[in-house]
């Protein structure tokens, strides 16, 4: 049974009878140092029966939102940058943001232009785009004949008052606006990323959407548009938020146990209750965890190894994909010496591809070289291509390169793709067992680069590069299978692939850092007994604190800035 560990209620407080215990969440704190100074410590040498009636649980830690963050004295100037790319072009916007940006900016640089007698400008709409001379707020020559918007905090950006200036962007005009806005003694020049951390320390939007926001920013193909859209629209944060929210929920189960002892009468099975949402919760952050890295290798680029005999085709498979002569290809075996890389746009997916030398046994010292920087490549892939000559693989080779198969075939992973190249060289036209020669590639012996192996899980394609047969369908079927290993197929609804049911939720190493904090102390919790409740609640503790420092929900100094570090000044 458990013991009271806390002072008796009163009394006159009491109700009489049996009574169930309504559970809530902790409440939240205020405390931000109570919070940004939270780390797994060493337990001591306590457990809850050893505590005396009257003494409560240990202090715990603090957990707070956005709009509990600290206004820092930064916050309260008016900032200015250019908030488009810098370089000539049509429009170069700059941006202002903070108290001072309508009556210095606004009020002293935005005239009526040449000509017009509205008075519209003396006290603007907000959300409206007027016309307007950008002048000199010391001396009134024009700058830039444009225009201009107001927008009212808090509906805007960073939740302050905002102006933009929309100007011709060029360099001339961009550096004289920008050398105005310098003069006006209550504005400061924008730091990398201050105009998103204002936005988030207001609360507009949290860590996951500002990082969704750089990566849209970033994105150059239409798989990281989709995922960093997802981002910013804050679906990431939604589930990080749950997976919280569900933790709280255990640890007020808890907190209920250590607060109120047998004499409140709590309900049977409060305990199980709590072990058993964990459970719940567990499956789910272990689920994200192990999901390959694709969030990080969508983001960074997939690394794709071409790999196989000499003269199989691997150049030329480079050539098609890049569609252009990015590689040299001849007749003549050993053509290829050393890894050339080159990244493309596959079915929307980043990939960095590798062409390799061919894999062979070597006397000549260039090509030994290249046959070891060829291996390598191909273990520190992350997917790889192997590229096999049919007339090789079907008919007595002249070249002896079926003694070489080993030295190919060990290399071979579940993250192996095969295409069987040169189709229309086949001296006579046999029918091809695709899956006899998809079982071939398995290695008798486990493969070099570590990762256990299957024959049925090897996608093989049968083509001729140069003659341009089977070509396109291989592209194609290569494509959708880069879609489906990494989450962006939606072509099979319902399927585990889909990503409404496995959607891409870690995007970054620092979510992967805290999930598996929070993974641990879940599975710390799940050890305790119930006389160990507040040696558990603290692991509840410490692993809400985790999910919180994903969104930003815990206020960390240090998380802020390797967060906003690499926005561009203007951003």
């Amino acid at each position: 049974m458990f013991q009271r560990l806390s002072r008796q209620c009163p009394p006159h407080k009491r109700l009489a009878g049996p009574r169930k215990l309504f559970l809530t969440a902790p409440r939240p704190y205020s405390s931000l140092n109570a919070a940004s100074t939270l780390k797994s410590e060493p337990r001591r040498a306590t457990s809850r029966s050893s505590l005396a009636p009257g003494i409560r649980s240990p202090t715990r830690p603090r957990f707070i939102h956005n709009d509990a963050l600290p206004r820092s004295d930064a916050q309260k100037s008016t900032i200015y940058a250019l908030s488009t790319p810098p370089g000539r072009g049509g429009v170069g916007v700059v941006r202002i943001s903070g108290p001072d940006a309508l009556k210095e900016v606004w009020g002293r640089m935005v005239k009526p232009y040449a000509g017009s007698t509205s008075k519209d400008l003396l006290n603007p709409t907000p959300w409206k785009l007027y016309r307007c001379r950008v002048v000199h707020p010391s001396t009134g020559e024009t700058i830039d004949d444009g225009l201009a918007v107001y927008f009212k905090g808090p509906k805007s950006f960073t939740s302050e008052d905002v102006v933009e200036l929309h100007l011709h962007s060029g360099r001339a005009v961009i550096a004289a606006a920008l050398s105005a806005l310098s003069t006006l003694p209550t504005l400061r020049s924008a730091e990398p990323g201050e105009f998103t951390r204002r936005a988030y320390l207001n609360g507009r939007l949290d860590l996951t959407q500002a990082e969704g926001l750089k990566d849209l920013i970033d994105a150059e193909t239409e798989g990281q548009r989709k995922v960093a859209v997802r981002a910013a629209e804050g679906s990431v944060r939604q589930k990080f938020d749950e997976l919280r929210k569900g933790v709280i929920s255990a640890l007020a189960k808890v907190e209920a146990l250590i607060d109120f002892g047998e004499g409140e009468e709590i309900e049977e099975g409060v305990y199980e209750d709590a072990k058993q949402g964990v459970r719940r919760i567990l499956d789910t952050v272990q689920g994200y965890l192990h999901d390959h890295r694709r969030g990080e290798l969508l983001r960074s680029g997939i690394r794709l190894a071409i790999f196989g005999p000499p003269n199989a085709g691997k150049s030329s498979l480079l050539n098609f994909l890049a569609q252009r002569e990015a590689a040299i290809v001849t007749p003549i075996p050993g053509t290829t010496r050393d890894v050339m890389e080159l990244t493309l746009d596959i079915g929307g997916l980043p990939v960095i591809i590798a062409d390799t030398a061919g894999l062979r046994k070597t006397e000549d010292v260039v090509e030994k070289i290249g046959v070891e920087r060829a291996r390598q490549a191909v273990q520190n892939a992350d997917i790889s291509i192997c590229v096999l000559s049919l007339p090789d693989l079907l008919e007595p080779p002249k070249t002896g390169t079926s003694k070489d198969l080993e030295h190919w075939r060990e290399l071979v992973s579940p993250d192996t793709y095969c295409l069987f190249n040169k189709s229309d060289l086949l001296k006579t036209s046999p029918e091809i067992d695709t899956e006899a020669l998809r079982m071939a590639l398995v290695p008798s012996s486990p493969p070099s680069s570590g990762k256990e192996n299957s024959g049925n899980q090897i996608m093989a394609w049968r083509a001729s590069l140069i003659a341009g047969s089977g070509a396109d369908e291989f592209l194609t079927g290569f494509s959708d299978a880069l879609k489906r290993q990494f989450g962006l197929s939606d072509s099979t609804p319902g399927s585990s692939s889909s990503p409404e049911v496995n959607p891409i939720v870690i995007t970054r190493s620092r979510h992967r850092d805290h999930l598996q904090s929070a993974s641990r102390h879940l599975e710390m919790f799940l050890e305790y007994g119930p006389d160990d409740v507040v040696f558990a609640a603290e692991e509840l503790r410490y692993a809400a604190t985790a999910i919180g420092k994903v969104t930003g929900a815990i206020g960390v100094e240090d998380i802020l800035d390797a967060v906003f570090r690499d926005f561009c000044i203007g951003k």
